[in-house]
């Protein structure tokens, strides 16, 4: 299985669930510091938002690149044939990793979260300084500084770069997986409110899971491209 373009649109949008229990904070913290006039106006507010979401996805994509760029190291070693075939068996298998993730069923799993703690750790001051925002300038630091918070469905993602064996795809596969949760995050009022208690449902997050998990099985098993 080699990830397409597609398949992280599709991750994003199914990792929506977890998305907003996960990043809902951070959004609501950047809406609090605006000033009264723009959280009381819907388009500035939704302008300061998409600012957000772009500093967000910019971060993705770097870390896809750098996803991509270590999968096309990986791609002119001498062993180049074997290791993409086995890359290419693992991406399916991060698929079933990562919807079996959002299921919630497999605590260890979580573990992933962990990985990106110890720069976290060091990325948090500085986007507490960033706060109050009041520019969108400062909405894309802010947001940039988001994309890098500890999350293993992102983890997972970034990992299928590797099989994109180019970094220019790797970062237009994390920029996709980020325009997939776009619609949880930019949403406001009685949408964030409908997908926050589809998220607080075990069957809704089960589903989604299961499904993706159900993509990346099918392409282990037929193997080539995939979605």
């Amino acid at each position: 299985m080699e990830p397409s373009p597609g398949l992280f649109l599709l991750m994003g949008l199914f990792g929506s669930v977890h998305c907003v229990t996960m990043c809902g904070p951070i959004a609501g913290a950047l809406a609090l510091s605006l000033p009264t006039e723009c959280r009381h106006n819907p388009l500035h507010l939704a302008a300061y938002l998409v600012a957000l979401s772009l500093g967000r996805i910019l971060s993705y994509g770097l870390a896809g690149g750098l996803g991509g760029l270590l999968g096309s190291a990986i791609a002119q070693n001498p062993l180049a044939p074997s290791l993409h075939e086995l890359l290419r068996a693992l991406a399916a298998l991060v698929v079933i990793l990562t919807g079996l993730y959002l299921t919630g069923w497999f605590p260890r799993l979580k573990q992933m979260d962990r990985l990106g703690v110890p720069i976290w750790r060091r990325l948090e001051p500085l986007q507490r300084r960033l706060l109050p925002v009041h520019s969108h300038r400062q909405a894309v630091l802010y947001g940039m500084v988001w994309g890098w918070l500890p999350c293993g469905l992102v983890y997972y993602a970034v990992l299928l770069t590797l099989a994109a064996d180019d970094p220019l795809q790797g970062a237009l596969m994390m920029s996709l997986f980020g325009l997939g949760t776009l619609p949880a995050i930019l949403g406001l009022g009685s949408f964030v409110g409908w997908i926050a208690g589809l998220a607080r449902r075990p069957a809704w997050r089960a589903a989604a899971g299961l499904l993706l998990s159900l993509i990346g099985l099918v392409g282990l098993l037929l193997g080539g491209d995939w979605f």
